[in-house]
């Protein structure tokens, strides 16, 4: 692991602090982990973009998927 130096505002640390205290953790590996999701929601979120950036390029006509209308099962029939 590599310790990084981080500028925070005192109330951001406060508050950090009594969280980790009721968890029982540390503000490393709390900050790990909050770090972890910021990074997993920025990636899903740059996916979402590249896909809504897809369909408005190329967007859905009402034939692309007509073909496969006949191939579902919806069970009771």
């Amino acid at each position: 692991m590599k310790t990084v130096q981080m500028t925070l505002d005192e109330d951001l640390v406060r508050s950090v602090d009594r969280v980790v205290k009721k968890i029982h953790t540390t503000r490393s590996a709390f900050t790990r982990d909050a770090l972890r999701d910021a990074l997993r929601k920025f990636n899903a979120s740059r996916l979402e973009n590249q896909h809504r950036h897809g369909y408005d390029i190329h967007p859905v006509n009402k034939q692309e998927f007509s073909v496969w209308e006949e191939e579902q099962a919806w069970g009771d029939e």
